[in-house]
């Protein structure tokens, strides 16, 4: 620290004293020059009063007319004398010092003469030193020479050493009073936020909660790089700590509960020197504009949960759309970035869609097409053929963005993910046989009479069975596929093993039922979280009882539906009336679809129908809350809700279920669940519900409601146990795991050809049970 001060005091030292020279030197020659032109202007004034007087000398005898000047240019007080010129240069007559006098250089009196102009220049001999002022003399209108005024200019280097001795101690001022206030600075805004700074580091490796540690970085505003990177560095400390916590405690009781960490080992360890290309139409990270800044932020996603710590454990590649309005200036040449930006682990490949491509692709042929035809929610689906070209044209486009990625890795894994890109299995299989190539299809798969609607069905069953292994939720939807290929295509299927072979080539179904990530340990619980009285408030509303509903604004999720069964609650069980209310938060999406449009205008309607039906100024039964909300705000709402409706008319799993069990930490809450959804396979001691039927739907509600403490908590253990067993991270291995251990031999004997996958676990796979 010593060394550190000094080094700072020798460095501001040096710095005031160039500064200070520097700044001294070119206001001495300002000042120099002001003085020198100051006297050249009162010389010349005084040689012109002169000049009538020397040229009837110059006329005349000259010595008493020269005397006479002599006296008058002494009452000038820097006059040192004067001198006489004839036309040629010839010293006529002078009166001052001889030495200088004879000196005197020809220059200026030739100016003078030759030009009829004044002319003037400095000299100095030793320490003297005199301006000469050559004035022009006529006689008879002709030049005939020219007189030659001295002036003392030494008090000019005087005023120099002046302005250099006020300039040492105005140095020596600024040094001690800049030193002073500089450690001060130090002190009070660099040594003390480092210091405390240094404490919160030394408080979490000394094993303190991060919960009770000050984070804020305000007091480093200055540094703010350094502030966010030693937030970043505390957050991380915590987290790993945390982590390792959680799991000592799973090992000490006995927990097979999968991690981030172990799944990051699982990953390094099964797949060697091979590197995972993920595809997905959403991209983990996009660059938005917020105000003049550019931020990047982390869309909603749980697959970016289970799939990063995928990709960072072996440098893997994430090829997406890029959606975000700054994406394209933050990718380099390749359309590629390095993330997570604060520490980059893998590659994100950016692919860019016009808007024509992304309204066919996208609004078109999968989500006005695909979604609905797979989602039984009786949305009539809508196929065209230019949607179609454009589905084929993107997926081809996303292919050659994968195989380019591709390129100089050996037995790669591509890891596909939803209906958006059911084409582009066999694209890339065809391209690269030797990569390992799984697609998990995130909706329903429907009943082959369902799915025979869509006129390009053979088309989509041959891009998806280009994949070594495709996932389903559940064993009803791998059913389903099944009999959707016995249906269309000649195939040859395998009810046992599960499992399709055409053109030689063998595509291995399973179930994998994908969940969400849930602290085991309740180590990341956030205590500042606001309680239901304070959410309600801040909408202006009160309640004792809070039901809960968080959707995207989409028809198959039910939510007309839930607010009719509402409805009826309050028309059936009055005691409900100003003591429950329910809470919808409806994030907006797919707006430029016009069912979307229609289901928004439709909830909207009811939402304000129950309002002015059954409200009170004290009491709104409905808040309908439109907007993305981030994971943060849905879990405080998570945790204050009483009961969790999630009445989706066909889903293939529904994270929200899922999602509100793992934010349940007191163990307690109903979860009102629809039987039409994956997750009803597994949460059996949710409530199930049909959705359709609004009177069951109420009555269910009104059993939430008034359920004992002991079985609600009861029923919350039970299903957050699954969950937590569960996991993302289990569904993650279980996958990759699984692709990456498939091997298809072909084994020929004399009953005919026969090809299956040969899957082999070993002890630590995760295990599934086959319904």
């Amino acid at each position: 620290m010593r060394s550190f001060r000094l080094r700072l005091i020798l460095a501001l030292i040096a710095g005031i004293t160039v500064v200070s020279v520097a700044s001294t030197y070119f206001e001495m020659l300002a000042r120099k020059h002001v003085l020198r032109h100051e006297l050249e202007v009162r010389t010349g004034w005084l040689g012109t009063r002169l000049q009538p007087y020397a040229e009837q000398a110059l006329t005349g005898g000259m010595t008493p007319e020269i005397a006479a000047l002599a006296t008058e240019l002494r009452s000038h007080q820097e006059a040192l004398g004067l001198a006489i010129f004839d036309a040629h240069g010839k010293l006529v007559a002078s009166d001052g010092p001889s030495d200088i006098i004879g000196s005197l250089l020809p220059g200026p009196i030739k100016v003078a003469v030759k030009h009829g102009t004044n002319s003037s220049l400095f000299s100095h001999t030793g320490d003297q030193q005199w301006l000469e002022e050559a004035i022009p003399l006529h006689v008879n209108g002709r030049p005939a020479g020219a007189i030659v005024m001295l002036e003392d200019a030494s008090y000019i280097r005087s005023e120099a050493g002046l302005v250099w001795l006020q300039t040492f101690w105005r140095i020596a001022a600024s040094v001690v009073l800049i030193v002073c206030v500089t450690f001060l600075m130090v002190r009070w805004f660099l040594m003390r936020p480092i210091s405390r700074l240094a404490e919160r580091l030394r408080l979490l490796r000394m094993g303190h909660p991060a919960d009770g540690i000050d984070h804020r970085v305000e007091d480093l505003n200055l540094f703010t790089p350094l502030a966010r990177e030693m937030k970043t560095i505390t957050e991380t400390l915590a987290k790993a700590r945390a982590a390792a916590a959680a799991e000592a405690s799973l090992r000490e009781a006995g927990e097979n509960v999968w991690t981030a960490e172990r799944l990051t080992v699982h990953v390094r360890e099964r797949i060697g020197s091979s590197r995972i290309f993920v595809v997905s139409n959403r991209e983990p990270y996009m660059h938005m504009r917020q105000g003049r800044e550019t931020v990047c932020v982390v869309p909603p996603s749980g697959l970016v949960t289970a799939i990063e710590p995928v990709l960072r454990a072996c440098d893997g590649v994430w090829v997406a759309l890029g959606s975000g309005s700054e994406d394209k200036d933050n990718v380099d040449q390749n359309d590629r970035l390095r993330v997570p930006p604060d520490d980059p682990r893998y590659t994100l490949r950016r692919v860019w869609l016009s808007a024509e491509e992304e309204a066919g692709y996208y609004d078109g042929f999968a989500n006005e097409g695909l979604w609905p035809l797979c989602h039984i929610a009786h949305t009539r689906p809508i196929f065209r053929a230019s949607d179609w070209k454009t589905y084929q044209r993107v997926n081809q486009k996303f292919a050659q963005a994968v195989l380019q990625e591709m390129e100089d890795s050996q037995n790669p894994i591509v890891f596909v993910q939803d209906y958006h890109f059911a084409l582009l299995p066999r694209i890339i299989k065809a391209a690269r046989p030797d990569a390992h190539v799984a697609i998990f299809w995130h909706i329903p798969w429907p009943n082959p009479e369902a799915f025979g609607i869509c006129p390009w069905q053979a088309e989509l069953l041959e891009g998806l069975l280009g994949a070594d292994l495709i996932g389903f939720h559940i064993p009803l939807h791998c059913n389903n596929f099944l009999d959707t290929v016995d249906r269309v295509l000649e195939s040859r299927t395998d009810r046992e093993h599960t499992t399709a072979r055409r053109h030689g080539h063998t595509t291995t179904i399973r179930p994998y039922p994908v969940s969400v990530d849930i602290d085991p340990a309740g180590t990341r619980r956030d205590p500042g979280g606001k309680s239901r009285d304070e959410l309600l408030r801040e909408l202006g509303a009160r309640a004792e009882v809070l039901i809960l509903g968080v959707d995207r604004m989409d028809y198959t999720k039910g939510i007309v539906e839930r607010l009719m069964a509402f409805e009826r609650l309050l028309e059936e069980h009055p005691y409900h009336r100003e003591r429950v209310t329910m809470v919808q938060v409806a994030a907006p999406s797919r707006t430029r679809i016009p069912s979307y449009v229609d289901l928004r205008r439709n909830v909207e309607a009811m939402t304000e129908r129950i309002n002015s039906r059954f409200g009170t100024p004290a009491w709104r039964p409905v808040i309908l809350i439109q907007r993305q909300c981030n994971h943060e705000e849905v879990t405080t709402w998570y945790r204050a809700a009483d009961a969790c409706l999630v009445t989706s008319l066909h889903d293939g799993m529904n994270l929200v279920a899922k999602e509100y069990l793992a934010s349940r930490e007191d163990g307690d809450g109903v979860l009102i669940l629809s039987k039409f959804t994956g997750a009803a396979v597994e949460l059996r001691d949710a409530l199930i519900v049909n959705p359709y039927d609004v009177d069951g739907v109420a009555e269910t509600i009104h059993r939430a409601l008034e359920m004992p403490t002991a079985e609600r908590r009861m029923r919350m253990q039970r299903m957050r146990r699954h969950v937590m067993e569960h996991n993302v991270y289990r569904w993650a291995a279980s996958v990759l795991g699984d692709l990456r251990e498939l091997h298809i031999d072909v084994l020929e004997n004399v009953t005919g050809g026969r090809a299956e996958p040969q899957l082999v676990h070993s002890k630590d796979e995760p295990h599934r049970k086959w319904a």
